[in-house]
């Protein structure tokens, strides 16, 4: 579980992120809507440290982010897991080379040791023979799982996901979505999406957050937001077809 508190992010004079209060529950697939500019990235960025809040507390597992050392937050991030927009595979590495990254910085683990967890993360992603290809020579939705792989090798608590559905078609999204799923209950862990994507939400959308203007406009699940009567939450979704064919169905 993470939580944050009145968490409060500016930048110089610009007011970015106003007071963001919400838990992010183990096990399930949280995810974060809102339009382009309304705050979701950097409230990403400010949960895994790669922004400091200006104001408010991040507690993980009832850890407080914000008083964390250096040494403790090093050991924290063996336990995060990020999957990239785009997948930011390193291009002149291997699959198997791009899987074991995390491994090579931050375990002390034999060279046998990772070869064996980088299969055991390729085979569950369903990439048993891709270990020598560059990620040139494999598709979107396979560097797609890839950069998954990567993100599940040190057996992660915390799993964040940054627009996973960016540049791919909507078949090979819906797989993605599928694995994100899946492996946040096999390992328990507690995910945190940021998408802006309706078939997502309606897909996976065990815990929703909207953010509007830096603000928590709503919260809840995908069987409420069919249902939801907020003004700039409704905006946002009804540019949607998906989402007025499930509405439509609902009645």
């Amino acid at each position: 579980m993470i939580e944050t508190v009145d968490v409060i992010k500016s930048f110089n004079d610009k007011l970015v992120l106003k007071g963001i209060s919400t838990v992010f529950e183990k096990g399930r697939t949280n995810l974060i809507i809102g339009q382009s500019g309304s705050g979701k990235t950097v409230l990403l960025k400010s949960l895994v440290g790669l922004h400091d809040v200006t104001s408010g507390e991040i507690f993980y597992d009832g850890r407080s982010f914000n008083k964390m050392g250096r040494k403790d937050r090093k050991a924290l991030r063996q336990e995060i897991g990020m999957l990239f927009q785009g997948s930011a595979l390193f291009d002149s590495m291997t699959v198997e080379e791009n899987v074991r990254f995390p491994l090579d910085m931050l375990t002390n683990q034999s060279l046998e040791e990772k070869t064996a967890r980088v299969n055991e993360c390729l085979d569950r992603v369903k990439l048993e023979n891709a270990n020598r290809k560059l990620p040139s020579e494999v598709s979107g939705g396979m560097q797609k799982r890839v950069a998954i792989a990567r993100a599940i090798a040190l057996n992660p608590q915390y799993l964040f996901c940054d627009e996973p559905n960016s540049g791919l078609d909507p078949r090979t999204s819906i797989v993605i979505d599928e694995l994100i799923h899946e492996i946040t209950h096999e390992f328990n862990m507690t995910t945190i999406v940021n998408t802006h994507d309706m078939n997502s939400v309606m897909g996976i959308g065990e815990k929703i957050m909207f953010i509007y203007e830096g603000e928590k406009h709503w919260e809840g699940t995908k069987d409420e937001i069919v249902h939801v009567q907020n003004e700039q939450l409704e905006d946002f979704i009804f540019a949607s077809k998906l989402f007025q064919k499930v509405r439509e169905n609902s009645k």
